[in-house]
């Protein structure tokens, strides 16, 4: 079951690479699936399939869902930066900035070296505050 889940896996990162992202959407789920029924994935590898099945759905815009896929990967592994970052974009770009602001800085915890969540969190804490200043 183990092997036959990292081809799974491995098949799903080939497809995301190729820009096949159909096929590789279903391929993460099958993983995910696999992983939940079996109970046996290691966290960072069902994070990872978490964290880019949210990036396909982030670039259908389909924001929300990509969001819980986002929280999942997180919940699977506390110390994966990335998905902290991605879904603190969701939230900036839906003017959750308090909360966008709090995955940024999450994220930084994790990497302190993680240059995209730095320019994220102060392009947040500047439209907050621009935010504030129009006053809503």
């Amino acid at each position: 079951m183990e092997d036959e889940n990292s081809q799974l896996l491995e098949n799903a990162h080939s497809e995301f690479n190729k820009r096949n992202f159909d096929q590789a959407e279903e391929l993460y789920t099958k993983f995910i699936t696999s992983c939940l029924q079996s109970r046996d994935c290691d966290a960072c590898k069902l994070a990872t399939a978490y964290n880019n099945r949210g990036q396909i759905k982030y670039l259908r815009v389909d924001f929300y869902e990509a969001m819980e896929d986002y929280t999942s990967a997180i919940k699977t592994d506390c110390q994966f930066p990335v998905p902290l970052y991605n879904r603190g974009l969701i939230r900036y770009r839906l003017g959750f900035f308090e909360e966008a602001k709090s995955d940024f800085m999450q994220a930084l915890k994790l990497n302190a070296n993680f240059q995209d969540a730095k320019v994220s969190l102060q392009q947040t804490l500047l439209d907050q505050q621009e935010k504030l200043k129009r006053g809503y």
